[in-house]
């Protein structure tokens, strides 16, 4: 049996789709013809999963020195700027759902899953976990996320945690140099617009609005 069916096995309580499945299509697209070697040999060599948690870097000096970065820009980003770095951990759960004002690019170097939601279902700052979907991305897979598509860490799928490389627009998820306005509860960080599970007390203690009811949702493996 693969991964992906033990997973659905695992995952009954969770709307639970293969990436390469039409379900997708309103999230995302996978994209091909880009030469990630030595993003992930890099990532394989010179990174680190952690004991617990996740670790985030947005952007990795390393990484924006391939060549690779000028063709993402040029091709994917209509020569905008863009930030690489990684998202490496051990999460299994939900914990919060976040968007951008532009696309993301996710390469998993390991498999993983990610619980996707769309925008368009916050309703006055507020949005029902039951509405997540949840997908596996096999490892090598190059996806774009679309920037109404709600995401957050990735969830792993082996008891070794994850690895994936996050590509985003330049400076995205850097700390804000004004006060957050009331109006815009959701913004917690540059171009980052988040909404915590009650259940995720580090992120709602840095300022992050409880936003999300429901189950906080947890993908077995």
């Amino acid at each position: 049996m693969g991964t992906f069916e033990t997973l659905c096995k695992q995952n009954h309580h969770l709307n639970f789709f293969h990436v390469e499945e039409e379900t997708f299509a309103p999230f995302g697209r996978i994209i091909s013809g880009l030469d990630i070697k030595p993003l992930t040999d890099f990532m394989s060599e010179q990174t680190l999963i952690p004991d617990e948690g996740n670790v985030y870097e947005p952007s990795i000096f390393a990484m924006e020195e391939f060549m690779i970065k000028k063709q993402i820009e040029t091709e994917l980003y209509g020569e905008m700027p863009i930030q690489i770095g990684y998202c490496n951990g051990r999460n299994s759960n939900l914990n919060g759902l976040e968007f951008h004002k532009g696309n993301e690019l996710n390469i998993a170097v390991t498999d993983m899953v990610l619980l996707l939601g769309k925008v368009q279902d916050i309703k006055k700052n507020q949005y029902n976990a039951k509405d997540v979907q949840a997908f596996y991305i096999p490892m090598g897979t190059i996806i774009e996320l679309y920037a109404t598509t709600l995401h957050f860490a990735p969830c792993k799928t082996t008891d070794n945690g994850f690895k994936c490389i996050v590509v985003l627009p330049k400076e995205t998820n850097l700390p804000l140099d004004n006060t957050i306005n009331q109006r815009d509860r959701l913004l917690f960080m540059k171009n980052k617009w988040l909404l915590a599970h009650p259940d995720n007390k580090r992120m709602i203690d840095r300022g992050a609005y409880p936003g999300i009811h429901g189950e906080n949702l947890v993908v077995n493996y």
